[in-house]
Parts: structure tokens; C-alpha cells; sequence
């Protein structure tokens, strides 16, 4: 897979370093050809100094051969017009922008789709949602959100003494937890896909899906405390 970084700050580097360890042919572009000689003295990929936007830069850089392009430059602008001439020159190729300004927000849906790109990332707001969705149930030990927010996946670990030790997937269904669906169950190193007559145990990290309404009230039910974090 041929991929292309435009911009090697902080991202890009460390973007460069994870794809260098997959099956990946890496090109990587910044206008600063001091930072791209330090890079590609620690990493398997080719070098250019140039402007990523530049079609005479994407078109040494192989654009009509590669598979992905990601652009992470200080400039949100820079990286969607990087992006859009990359589309216009490489085809198939999909790509992926960093957009920081919150002015932007509450248009990267539509951007993207304007602009034909694959994904547009905001990091920022990514980690204020995540922290946001933790802090939501500070109980538990990881919970992520999917099919547009309408389901959680949740973790929480069985405490000692908790009312779930000894207690059957089936009976934890038909008594107490309706609307919830036990994923899989983390006993030390094993992993188990659990059925009606599994018995939890003190110490298993159980996963779950439901809505967040349904998670908050089944995590009270059982023993643990949902209070929100808030400022003060």
C-alpha cells in the first residue's frame, strides 16, 4: 500500500513511524527539507521538500499510484486543498484531512462530502468527546460510542462482593438487565463470547452494549456509582 503524509510535525512523525512497522510504502512531504532529511534518516520512506498542494510535488511524491493520502499540516485550509488536488490527480485514491479550528465543527460532515474526502479528523475534538463520554460514567473502565451515538459499548470489572459474582448470564437477563447485551467476558488471559448458563465471577471485566440510558441505570442497579464529573 502506498501512502503519502503531507506535513511531518508531531502527527506526521508519529503517523510515519506506526505505518513504517505495517506492509506500506511511504512517501512524506514538508516544505522544511531539514525535517524531512532528520525523518528519513530514522525511517523507510522517501523524502520530499515541497508544498503538498503543489501538483508537481504530488505527482513526484506518485499520487496517481497511491492508495492513501493524509494530510496533517499546521493549516486546516492547506490540508483540505492538499487533499482536494490529491483526488482531482490520484483517482481512486482515498484521502484524509486534519482540521483543528472549531469554526469548522459543525461543517466536517459536509466538507467531506463536497470535497470527496474519506475522513476529515478534528483530534481535539475527538479526545473532548471521548473524555466527555468517560466522564459520563467515571465507573467504568472504557466506554465507546457507535452507530452515531445511539449505543455504548461499556466495560466495568466484577468487584468482590458485587451481586453479579455467581450470578448466570440467563438469570442477570430475565431479572434484572432488559436492555442490555453481554458482549464477552475477560476472565484473567481468556476471553469468553458467554451463553445463558455462563457464570460471572468477582474480578471478570465484562463488556456490554446498550443505550446510555440503559447502561447508567443497570451499572445503579448493580452496586455502582454513575455521578457524572462535574466543574466546579
Amino acid at each position: 500500500m502506498h501512502i503519502i503524509i503531507v506535513g511531518c510535525g508531531k502527527v506526521g512523525r508519529t503517523l510515519a513511524d506506526q505505518l513504517q512497522e505495517e506492509d506500506t510504502d511511504l512517501t512524506l512531504i514538508d516544505t522544511d527539507s531539514d525535517v524531512i532529511n532528520d525523518l528519513t534518516e530514522d525511517i523507510d520512506a522517501m523524502g520530499i521538500g515541497g508544498n503538498g498542494a503543489s501538483i508537481n510535488t504530488l505527482m513526484e511524491a506518485g499520487v496517481k499510484t497511491a492508495d492513501i493520502m493524509i494530510a496533517v499540516t499546521a493549516s486546516d485550509e492547506l490540508n483540505l486543498l492538499c487533499c482536494t488536488i490529491a483526488k482531482k490527480a490520484g483517482g481512486e485514491l482515498a484521502a484524509i484531512a486534519r482540521v483543528r479550528n472549531p469554526d469548522y465543527s459543525e461543517e466536517l460532515s459536509y466538507l467531506r462530502q463536497q470535497l470527496g474526502l474519506s475522513m476529515i479528523i478534528n483530534p481535539e475534538l475527538e479526545a473532548a468527546k471521548e473524555a466527555a463520554r468517560i466522564l459520563y460514567l467515571p465507573t467504568a473502565l472504557e466506554v465507546n460510542s457507535f452507530a452515531h451515538g445511539q449505543a455504548e459499548l461499556i466495560k466495568f470489572k466484577v468487584p468482590e462482593g458485587n451481586m453479579l459474582d455467581g450470578m448466570t448470564i440467563a438469570f442477570l437477563g430475565k431479572t434484572i438487565a432488559h436492555n442490555i447485551l453481554i458482549c464477552a467476558v475477560e476472565r484473567g488471559k481468556e476471553i469468553f463470547i458467554p451463553s445463558g448458563d455462563f457464570q460471572m465471577k468477582k474480578g471478570d471485566i465484562i463488556s456490554f452494549v446498550s443505550s446510555r440510558r440503559s447502561a447508567k441505570d443497570f451499572l445503579e442497579t448493580i452496586g455502582f456509582k454513575t455521578n457524572r464529573v462535574k466543574s466546579t
